[in-house]
């Protein structure tokens, strides 16, 4: 059993215990799972966070959908839209940058020392291994992630 932590469209968080991510996005995609508060069917897995290493400057930060908050919008539906901003950006990211994996820190090194060309990677990295890229002077930065099969709309 896996858990994930799950929030709806209506911003009440709650967790649910799936076989895998597989039978969780099954279960997404085919609107079975709702929400135990409100019930309505419109459910994102809450994100995890990746490191990332850019290359090169990009000319455009990734548009967004969502709308900025508005005065009446309480903090569940602040959450809610955030979310809906983070899937334009995870979409960017896995789009423009190579996800290297557990491989990260030794990628980042890599380019870094001039072993292997400059590229956008992407990947995940240890508290532990993010200090020696802090020591080594590579810049890199923590974005949290939706995963690739998440269920949001606008």
């Amino acid at each position: 059993m896996v858990i994930f932590d799950l929030i709806c469209a209506n911003g009440h968080q709650f967790e649910g215990w799936f076989n895998s991510l597989s039978d969780l996005e099954a279960q997404v995609s085919s609107k079975i799972l709702t929400c135990p508060i409100c019930g309505t069917d419109n459910i994102l897995r809450r994100p995890s966070t990746f490191g990332l290493v850019k290359s090169r400057p990009q000319a455009q930060p990734p548009a967004v959908s969502g709308g900025p908050p508005q005065e009446s919008d309480d903090e569940q539906t602040l959450l809610f839209k955030a979310l809906q901003q983070l899937k334009a950006i995870t979409q960017t990211l896995e789009k423009e940058f190579v996800d290297v994996g557990g491989n990260f820190t030794n990628e980042a090194l890599k380019m870094h020392f001039g072993v292997s060309p400059k590229r956008n990677i992407r990947g995940v990295s240890t508290n532990e291994e993010e200090k020696v890229l802090e020591k080594e002077g590579v810049e890199f930065f923590k974005v949290p992630m939706l995963s690739r099969k998440t269920n949001i709309s606008s």
